[in-house]
């Protein structure tokens, strides 16, 4: 399968403007951490989608490796200088296996989400953990679930609400299911979008990192690398493989 029905040519090629996070001090802040986290080893990055965050981590001299379900993306980053250097993997990253050994695998910007049951969830961890060499690392990237701001017996929740984009997110609290939907006032008319998700909160995680053979290593609020407290509507973490038994 090398596409999921969402992220199609369309929405590849406005990806970056309309859904990528294109603040440039937190791309470098984001690309700082990773290029610590690597410790000099290899990268690879889950769901690199059209790189945003790999290019400029290969141009930190870090080996950087990707899969991607949607072809649609990965052609957008071949667009971009340096796009052609980065070997892709197209499948999906719950089973595809990249060649190599990683010291780091990574997955941001809420990805774990499009994977819409625990299961898929599980299986990411699974797949990520086959990837890393011993003393690797895993970093995910996701929203703390926005439940304390979800009204009693209230399902939608509002993100966006600009003069050209309504953002509002369908949540099921009983599923831990929820649909972002989009909606865009352009001049040649309105365009929407709607796309599944799955939330999990952060012990649910560790508890997948620990099925895969992974432990908390650091959690974050930001990639700054603030304390993740009550009041984070994020979280950055970090589970680490085992070193070899001597």
């Amino acid at each position: 399968m090398t596409n999921d029905g969402v992220f199609d040519a369309h929405v590849a090629q406005t990806y970056d403007k309309q859904h990528g996070n294109t603040d440039h001090t937190v791309i470098e802040q984001t690309v700082d951490v990773l290029v610590d986290l690597a410790a000099e080893g290899a990268a690879l990055e889950f769901a690199i989608g059209t790189g945003r965050i790999a290019l400029p981590l290969a141009a930190k001299g870090v080996p950087v490796q990707g899969n991607e379900l949607s072809e649609a993306m990965v052609a957008q980053m071949r667009l971009k200088p340096g796009g052609e250097e980065i070997p892709v993997a197209v499948g999906d990253m719950t089973t595809l296996r990249s060649a190599g050994e990683f010291s780091l695998v990574y997955l941001v910007f809420n990805t774990l989400d499009n994977l819409t049951t625990q299961a898929a969830q599980v299986a990411c961890f699974e797949n990520a953990a086959r990837h890393l060499r011993p003393g690797g690392r895993f970093l995910v990237e996701t929203q703390v679930p926005p439940l304390q701001r979800l009204p009693v017996g209230e399902t939608h929740l509002a993100f966006d609400a600009g003069p050209n984009h309504w953002g509002m997110d369908e949540i099921d609290v009983v599923t831990q299911t929820y649909h972002s939907h989009h909606l865009w006032l352009r001049e040649d008319g309105p365009e929407s979008l709607s796309v599944p998700f799955r939330y999990a909160w952060p012990a649910e995680m560790d508890l997948m990192a620990r099925i895969a053979g992974l432990s908390l290593e650091h959690r974050w609020g930001d990639w700054t690398r603030a304390p993740f407290t009550k009041d984070s509507r994020s979280h950055i973490s970090v589970w680490r493989k085992p070193d070899e038994a001597p």
